[in-house]
Formats: C-alpha cells, structure tokens, sequence
C-alpha cells in the first residue's frame, strides 16, 4: 500500500486531527483505501470516519466533520498512492516511437492509465482495464474518461494498437457508455487505414452509443523523420485534409441539428493543411477538445482580437520585438500582429517561423520546436531587443525546451531577450504593447 501520508496542508480539515505524516491512510467510511480515486470518492462526504496505522503499526480511528466536497488536506508519498500503469501497446502511429534516441528517459514513458485520465485529462485505450476495473468506474462514477479509440472496428483497432487488445478496449468502451459514464474520444486518423468510409463508420458508430459520447476529436497522424523499422504510414495531404474536414463537419451539423451539440471535430492542423477557413468561435461550444488542439487557434484569435477592441491609446514606443512559432501558425499570427499595427503603428513586431528540422519538416506544430532549432534558424536574424516564445514549446513548468536547451542557453546564443508567452492572445497582445 503507498497510502502513506508525507504531509497535511496548514489549516485543512486532516491539520485538526491525529493524523501525521508517516501514517498510512486504511479505510474511509469503512471502505478501503487502494488509490488516489478511492481517496477523492470516499473523502467527499462531510461526515467521515478515518482509520489510519502509524509507522509503529498502532491503529488510529479519528471523526472528521468538514464541508462537503472539501479536501482533507493529506499529501501522500506517490500521487496515485498506487504503482502508475504504463502502456502495453505498440499502436503504428505512436509519437513516442518516434522519438530520437538519447533524449531525457521521461519523454519515452507511455502511459496509459484510467486514473490519470480522470484526474489530469490523459487519454487512454482501455486495454490495460479488467472487468472489475469497469465496475469499480461505474460505481465510483469516475467521469470524465478520455479514450483514444481511432476505430470501432475490433479487428482493426487491434492491428492500429499493435496487439491483440484492441476488441476488449471498445467492449469497455461501450460498457462505460451503456453505464451512463461522459467519454471524450479521440481518432487519431491515418490514411489509407482508418481514414475515409471507415472513419465514417466508426463516427456512426458513436453516434449510436448516445449522449455518454461528449466529444470526438479526429486529429491527422504525425510523422517524424525517426521512423526506421517502424510500419511504413502515409502523411495527409491538402486535398485528404479538405476531405475530412468536410466529412467531420458533415456529421457534426447532423448531432448539432438533432442534439443541439456537434460532437465531432477536426483538429486545427486539418483546417490548416486544407488551406481553409477556421471554424468561427461559436462553433467549437464549450471547447471540449483543446489539448488535442480542436480550436485552439480560433481561441487564440478571438482572444486576441477582443483583448485588441478593448485596448486604449499607447504610449510612443521604440521597442522592436520578435515572436517564433511553427510553420502552420505562422500566417495567422501574422495576421494578427498586422491587425494590431494598423491600430498602433507604434508597433515594431516581425514573426518567425521555424522549420523542424530535429523531428522533420512534416511535424509543423509549435509545440514540437526545439531549442537548437530556433538558435540555428534565427541566429543572424534581427530580432529586436526581446524575443517571444510560446510557453507550449517548453516543459511544464520549466524553461527548457525537448532538446533540454534552456531559456538563458538560447538567449545567449542569440544575444537577446527572451520573454515566455502564455498561451492566450490577450497576453500576446499586452506583451507587445508593454512598455
């Protein structure tokens, strides 16, 4: 058991009591403790009874009264007080296969984890789920599950994931569903394979499992240039892109028409390497589908563009700044630069965009660009006294980019400021207009 309490916050409902860190954490409410989603079900109600064992194995029963819903404040040595599950598939289209060698070991772990999804947002197969893992999700009523399904086709999701596993996923999948549990899904969509008439029959296929579907995104497989002895995969083209994009949409109107909402949604770059015009705000609802970037740009400009109106007179201003992004973003946050300097033509601001040359000229996402990348594209460029780089492009957390080239490495080597920009078009926007 790794229920084992390292520290109470300050003032929390568990501060109060006898517990202290070193004790492991039993039963709530009678129930036993296993992990992180036992602990957040069984400690929500504001009456409890709490057994915990200190290190010298004496048994504690304390009373807890505190708001419903409360946390109790207790810190435990390991997140998920259980042994993470990692994944066991070897899915065709995996990124993390083709990744280079020699990188930090964290980015080559594959997780695949019900209680990560849950918690953080992860998307999972389900094929990793016995039939009482389902039970135990259906009674803790643990919602929402993001799942990464691609095909409702047994035979061929188990050749996509690289197993044998792939039947039993979608069995859990339609068992969650059945048991009224909200399910984000995602398809990552390759050509050739799960593309076309079969994407058509797996959208229908979800159309049928009802409301419990909340979102589907259908993101274009990426490729990189790290792909030796692995299965031989097509990349989209424009006109493969304008087709699906205008085949999702299709589906898209008929639930928004019969359910009031469109379920499914094309992932930005579709639009993007389509070459055709962004969903307007409105259209993406609530935005149920962001970390797959569905609708990110669309929220970055209206952002942007709102945060502009709104904006008053600036000082006079000699600043000359630069910003760096991806291929595919570069045009549209160009265009909005250009918007803000024909308010302000005080402005001095030049857009970059950099090619990735350290996973290959296919992968044109943003979030994806190294450091080394960056230095050798703009070194000699001039950027101004400041250059701005999209938070997304480093670690959560830290200023250090895939490559684990640092922010003040960069900076150095391409003799400039560097200031990280959140991503969020009103804060590019303030960031150019600061003084």
């Amino acid at each position: 058991m790794n229920a084992i309490v390292k520290s109470i916050e300050p003032g929390s409902p568990a501060s109060k009591t006898k517990i202290a860190p070193g004790d492991i954490l039993r039963k709530i409410n009678m129930a036993a403790i296993n992990d992180v989603l036992d602990y957040e079900y069984y400690s929500y109600d504001s009456r409890l009874l709490i057994e915990v064992r200190d290190p010298d194995g004496k048994i504690k029963i304390i009373k807890l009264t505190k708001p419903e819903g409360d946390d109790l404040g207790l810190e435990f040595e390991t997140y998920l007080m259980d042994k993470e599950r990692s994944c066991e598939n070897k899915c065709i289209f995996c990124f993390i296969d083709q990744l280079p060698k020699g990188m930090r070991n964290t980015l080559y772990y594959k997780d695949d984890d019900v209680r990560l999804s849950f918690l953080q947002g992860n998307y999972i197969t389900l094929t990793n789920l016995s039939l009482r893992d389902i039970e135990r999700i259906i009674k803790l009523r643990i919602s929402p599950i993001n799942v990464s399904v691609h095909t409702l086709d047994p035979k061929l999701r188990s050749l996509m994931l690289g197993g044998k596993g792939g039947g039993a996923g979608i069995t859990a999948l339609k068992a969650l569903a059945n048991a009224g549990i909200t399910l984000n899904c995602q398809i990552v969509c390759c050509p050739g394979i799960n593309d076309g008439k079969e994407l058509s029959r797996t959208i229908e296929g979800f159309i049928e499992l009802g409301s419990c579907i909340n979102s589907v995104s259908i993101v274009p497989v990426g490729l990189t240039k790290h792909r030796k002895g692995l299965a031989e995969l097509l990349a989209f083209d424009k006109a493969l892109a304008k087709q699906t994009v205008k085949q999702v949409e299709y589906y898209g109107e008929k639930c928004l028409e019969k359910n009031g909402s469109r379920v499914f949604y094309c992932a930005d770059e579709l639009y993007m390497m389509a070459d055709v015009e962004l969903p307007s705000n409105d259209f993406y609802e609530d935005y149920p589908q962001l970390q797959n970037g569905v609708g990110m740009m669309r929220l970055f400009i209206t952002q942007f563009e709102e945060a502009l109106k709104k904006s008053g007179e600036l000082p006079q201003n000699d600043k000359s700044i630069s910003i760096v992004t991806g291929t595919l973003a570069r045009p549209y946050i160009k265009k909005l630069i250009d918007t803000a300097v024909e308010k302000y033509d005080t402005i001095k601001c030049e857009v970059y965009a950099v090619r990735n040359d350290f996973f290959g000229e296919s992968v044109t996402v943003s979030g994806l660009i190294t450091g080394r990348d960056i230095a050798t594209q703009l070194s000699g460029e001039d950027l101004g006294s400041e250059l701005l780089i999209p938070q997304n492009m480093l670690r959560h957390g830290e200023g250090v980019f895939l490559d684990d080239m640092t922010i003040p490495e960069l900076s150095k080597t391409l003799r400039v400021s560097i200031r990280v920009v959140d991503q969020d078009g009103a804060d590019l926007l303030n960031t150019i207009t600061r003084q």
